[in-house]
């Protein structure tokens, strides 16, 4: 059995833990103690919401309805006894979730004067946008951290490949460890791909992962783009740094309940491709991508201002999260995914085919 790479000492390891414990101590003498609420600023943050809802959320029809939810609970006094951040965010993201139940719309609260600009700022695009934003030590720790998000690659019995991810980090920060991942198993005979802890991330690091499974450039899912207007084909990667794993060789992705937004995204998109067959429980249910709005001094609303549109099925998995092709117990999906793969390899049956019955 080779070795996890993920499991291989690294130099840097000492300065990344220094550097850590560095930030969490400097965090804690930077706190702020939090501010109690008054009149004004619950209106100023309730208008803002509706004004943000109404001008970016990706149901205009939607936000008219919390609109009218929200101002008839202010008027009714609902909100006038909360002095707490953090309540206020709560009780605001509790009534919006009795209209619009949307996994991704948000609210949030941070005692600081001022939002962190890794709050409210749209994320990097590039990697020189990233570099711009953080200096050397946290460009350091957040590599460290993005890398660790996969958390094990390795061959088992049989020459099955596994590869488990928590996140998908963003793209920029993750070709380097996908490569490295896609040489250990590109020469595995079947792969299982361990989604259940996915809480999601890039959609843009979900393309390149799924380059890396398919033989030429393929079209995956569509982004609505509520600001714009305009929908945008996202497609996958033609040059990979990588070994492609191939557009034949079976995939098996387990999934469940705390797999979530991108990690829904690859699920859905490799089913829908019928290019892996998904083994496990239904999944979260978040397929809008969100950003942030400043709201007030210390309020911010992630609105969800893009409509993912699989050109294969025409929808997504928002609400309904992605349909098992074999439902089994989360505890049970390895197992089951195993036997599945070693049928496959052995009988040479067509993988999803095969799942269904």
């Amino acid at each position: 059995m080779s070795k996890k790479w993920t499991d291989k000492p690294s130099l840097l390891a000492p300065v990344v833990f220094g550097a850590i414990v560095l930030m969490f101590l400097l965090q804690g003498f930077s706190s702020q103690p939090e501010v109690v609420l008054d009149r004004a600023t619950r209106a100023e943050t309730i208008d803002k919401l509706v004004a943000a809802l109404n001008d970016h959320y990706v149901f205009p029809d939607k936000a008219r309805q919390i609109e009218a939810v929200l101002k008839r609970r202010q008027q009714e006094g609902k909100y006038d006894g909360i002095t707490s951040g953090y309540r206020l965010a709560g009780q605001l993201a509790a009534d919006i979730r009795d209209v619009a139940r949307d996994r991704h719309l948000k609210v949030g609260y941070h005692p600081r004067l001022a939002l962190p600009d890794d709050v409210v700022a749209p994320p990097p695009t590039s990697l020189a946008q990233w570099e711009e934003r953080y200096n050397f030590l946290e460009r350091m720790v957040l590599r460290d951290e993005a890398s660790r998000e996969v958390k094990q690659v390795h061959r088992m019995k049989h020459n099955i490949g596994y590869m488990k991810m928590t996140s998908f980090p963003d793209a920029f920060l993750m070709r380097e460890r996908y490569a490295e991942a896609m040489d250990e198993l590109a020469d595995t005979d079947g792969l299982v791909v361990d989604l259940r802890q996915n809480g999601g991330g890039d959609p843009q690091a979900v393309a390149l992962l799924i380059s890396y499974f398919v033989d030429g450039r393929t079209r995956l899912n569509d982004l609505w783009d509520r600001d714009t207007g305009k929908t945008v084909q996202h497609w996958t990667e033609d040059k990979l740094d990588g070994k492609r794993y191939g557009g034949k060789k079976p995939v098996i992705i387990l999934v469940g309940p705390g797999t979530a937004s991108a990690g829904e995204d690859f699920a859905y998109t490799m089913q829908a491709l019928k290019r892996a067959a998904v083994v496990g429980e239904r999944t979260w249910g978040g397929a809008h991508p969100n950003q942030a709005y400043q709201l007030s001094e210390h309020f911010f609303a992630w609105v969800p201002k893009q409509r993912t549109i699989s050109p294969i099925t025409g929808t997504n998995w928002e609400g309904v999260g992605v349909t098992p092709d074999v439902a089994v117990s989360e505890e049970s999906a390895f197992a089951v995914a195993r036997k599945l793969i070693r049928r496959r390899i052995r009988d040479s049956a067509p993988l999803v085919a095969a799942a269904r019955h």
